[in-house]
């Protein structure tokens, strides 16, 4: 099995100041757009987990605003170019945690 690859999902405003993602439902129709979705079930959490191709999308679900998204890749060759789209158009970045490295 590949090793999982953690990533961060942000919007910047500024350098080192991370913008809005959005209001929890904006962000959920925005990703939704891109086939990241939740599961169905309906369970109350304190974290929203939405499943996409070959990764996993979490955000803290009871804040007025979401700054950050953190992805966990499974599957590489199908969730990064879903990825790189995704930030292109939405105007998005992500980090990767292992390396530091920006990119989106």
């Amino acid at each position: 099995m590949a090793r999982k690859r953690q990533l961060v999902l942000t919007r910047s405003a500024k350098p080192g100041a991370p913008a809005s993602l959005g209001k929890p439902r904006e962000v959920l129709e925005s990703l939704a757009r891109f086939n990241i979705a939740p599961d169905g079930g309906k369970k109350p959490a304190a974290m929203e987990v939405l499943f996409g191709p070959g990764m996993t999308v979490e955000f803290p679900s009871g804040q007025e605003s979401v700054t950050q998204a953190m992805i966990t890749v499974q599957e590489e060759e199908m969730a990064l170019p879903v990825l790189m789209r995704l930030c292109k158009t939405l105007g998005l970045s992500m980090v990767d945690l292992e390396t530091g490295r920006s990119f989106g």
